[in-house]
Parts: C-alpha cells; sequence; structure tokens
C-alpha cells in the first residue's frame, strides 16, 4: 500500500487564515491521498523558515516572497488583499508623520508587507521588530513612539485610546488606485508538479467551501481571533476583510497589484533586486 503524502500547511494564528483553510485542514475535504497537516506560527517566524523550505505550503508576507521566489512559487489562490484598507500605524496621541523623524516605530517583522507598506510611505522611519501581538502594548506603555498593527489589532487599537496615524492600505489606495497586497500562500518549487496541482485545487475549494458555509466556518475560525473571540460581529468583519472573492482568485488587477508592490520596493531601494511575481 502507497504511503500517503506528508504535506505541512503553515499560517499564521488568526481567524482569516483559519477560515480560508479550516475545510482543508478539518477533513472535511477529500484530501485525495495526501496526509496533511497544519502548524501555526506568526508570519514573520514563517517567512523566516520558508528561507530554509520547511513547510510545502506556507503563508508569506508579499516582502517575505521578494527573497523567497526561487525557492516558492505563489499559490492562485488564498491572498489577503487590504482593499482600501490594511495594517494601520497608530499612537498614543495624534501625530503627522513628519513628527516620527527620528522615533522609533514598531513593526512585527523584517520581512512583513508592513513593514514594507511603511517605508514606503515613510522611507526614514526608524523601526523596532515587535511580536504582532505585543505591539499595541508597547505602544500603550510608551516604550516605542508608534507601532504598525496588523490581524485584529487594525479594528482593536481604538479600545485602548490609541489613535490612527495612517491607514497603509488606504494611502497606498490613494497612491496606485488599487489593493494593497499583503499575505500570500506560497508552494516550493520541488514538489512533484502533480501533487503542486492537486493541493492548489483543495485549496481553492476550501475558500470556497468557508466562503460558501460562512457560519460553520467562522464558528471554528473564531477561536483564533484573540481580542474578538467574544466580538461576533467584529470577528466576522474582520474574516471578511481578508478572505473574499480577492482570496478566491487574484485575478488580473490583484496580479498586477502584486507586481507594482514588488516593482515600487525595488525602485525604493527596500527589495535588492526586482523580482517577476510567478504563480503556479
Amino acid at each position: 500500500m502507497t504511503e500517503p503524502v506528508q504535506i505541512r500547511i503553515a499560517h499564521s494564528p488568526d481567524s482569516d487564515d483559519a477560515f480560508m483553510f479550516y475545510a482543508m485542514t478539518q477533513g472535511i475535504l477529500d484530501t485525495e491521498g495526501l496526509a496533511i497537516s497544519h502548524v501555526l506560527e506568526d508570519i514573520e517566524t514563517l517567512n523566516q523558515a520558508a528561507f530554509e523550505g520547511t513547510y510545502e505550503i506556507t503563508a508569506l508576507s508579499f516582502h517575505g516572497y521578494a527573497h523567497l521566489a526561487d525557492r516558492y512559487l505563489l499559490m492562485p489562490s488564498g491572498a489577503s488583499f487590504g482593499d482600501g484598507y490594511g495594517p494601520v500605524v497608530v499612537a498614543a496621541k495624534p501625530h503627522e508623520r513628519d513628527q516620527l523623524a527620528g522615533a522609533e516605530i514598531a513593526i512585527p517583522g523584517e520581512l512583513t508587507t508592513a513593514h514594507l507598506a511603511l517605508k514606503l510611505w515613510y522611507p526614514a522611519a526608524t523601526t523596532r521588530i515587535v511580536p504582532f501581538d505585543r505591539i499595541l502594548d508597547v505602544v500603550e506603555q510608551g516604550e516605542v513612539a508608534a507601532g504598525v498593527v496588523i490581524h485584529e489589532g487594525q479594528l482593536t487599537f481604538g479600545d485602548r485610546g490609541l489613535h490612527a496615524i495612517v491607514d497603509l492600505g488606504a494611502w497606498w489606495h490613494e497612491e496606485t488606485g488599487g489593493p494593497l497586497p499583503l499575505g500570500c500562500n506560497g508552494i516550493r518549487r520541488d514538489l512533484d508538479p502533480e501533487i503542486r496541482q492537486r493541493l492548489c485545487r483543495l485549496l481553492t475549494d476550501s475558500i470556497n467551501y468557508a466562503l460558501d458555509n460562512r457560519e460553520e466556518a467562522l464558528a471554528y475560525a473564531i477561536r483564533y481571533a484573540r481580542d474578538l473571540e467574544q466580538d461576533e460581529v467584529r470577528s466576522d468583519r474582520f474574516v471578511s476583510m481578508y478572505v473574499n472573492e480577492w482570496t478566491r482568485d487574484y485575478g488580473e488587477a490583484g496580479r498586477q497589484a502584486v507586481q507594482q508592490l514588488l516593482d515600487r520596493g525595488h525602485q525604493a531601494g527596500i527589495l535588492p533586486a526586482r523580482v517577476e511575481a510567478e504563480f503556479l
């Protein structure tokens, strides 16, 4: 009897990723002879693990992908876009951008798209890496002048009396007219081509199942909602922000937005080389 192929899927421990992978990892879909397990790590940990090719499928920041395109292909579904919204730069009191000169801004990781977008918005930014789930704490406690919040923190920072300096997704939309590509799913190039295709189909089926069976998938995903676990309305809103039609399929506009982000990052000197986004 043929042993099943072991596939590890790694993603962030947040509700939007849990929502999209629900059917694929919880035994709802026929995995077609693949033994699928999933691993939960914060996005910067996943970006760093991807340099070793640790996981067959992994969530990646688009910023991280720019350094990993030789090892991972972009899967055709599963992306998160900020369509007029995205990571938010927050502070304890209102600031103008120029008031941040020389002050430390907390970021959730060197290779996060939040960091890339921050440097495009404010090239002179001085940054300090802080785990994503502590950024609101260090801003509130005055350890840094500001912080870039991702995940559910984009909806909860006001609960702590913090102020938005800029929504980087809204700024990007004003700059380009398009959505800000934030996260993607990469699949290792060295996998058998037939298995890669099978996994891409399964991921798309999983996303479609979640979107078509929203209440069921949300009931599972909400356990990963951290500060929103008891807030079904905002949990639903957060998942809707990052699992939607862009997630089903990039479409031509989504693919162009990815390339534009990578090109602007290179033109600004943030990315060392121009990267051509390559989709399976």
